[in-house]
């Protein structure tokens, strides 16, 4: 039996269902993923076998594609949520990790990318670990 995973946007304007097996997961660190994310890096799972399929809001998403690089973003119109999508003439199945609703039973196989790493991301693990915002 395939797994099967769900996920939406922000808004919950936007719902999707992944069924089958992720390949690979990324941490992205190039300059499009960090200018898009507008975070350190991009967190995304790929599969070259996975299905998706809209269950509600299809019309809602938004692609950008940035040419002429290999950068591809799709989006909700309405919250900016970052959503999946298919990539390379339909191969490849590109899922932000964040976007799904729950947990992913695989963890990141490398940081990629990591020459276009943002300066102030170094050491971050060594941070302190609050429950809420401080105040």
């Amino acid at each position: 039996m395939k797994n099967k995973y769900y996920g939406s946007c922000l808004c919950g304007k936007v719902r999707f269902e992944v069924e089958g097996e992720f390949d690979q997961f990324y941490l992205c660190h190039c300059e499009h993923c960090r200018k898009d994310t507008g975070s350190a890096h991009s967190a995304n799972l790929f599969s070259s076998s996975a299905c998706l399929k809209w269950v509600v809001g299809e019309d809602k998403v938004k692609t950008f594609n940035l040419f002429p690089t290999q950068h591809v973003k799709s989006f909700c119109v309405d919250c900016g949520s970052a959503l999946p999508n298919l990539q390379m003439e339909g191969k490849l199945l590109v899922v932000p990790a964040g976007s799904l609703n729950g947990d992913v039973a695989m963890a990141p196989n490398a940081h990629i990318f990591v020459s276009s790493k943002a300066d102030w991301d170094n050491d971050l693990e060594n941070l302190p670990k609050l429950e809420r915002l401080p105040g």
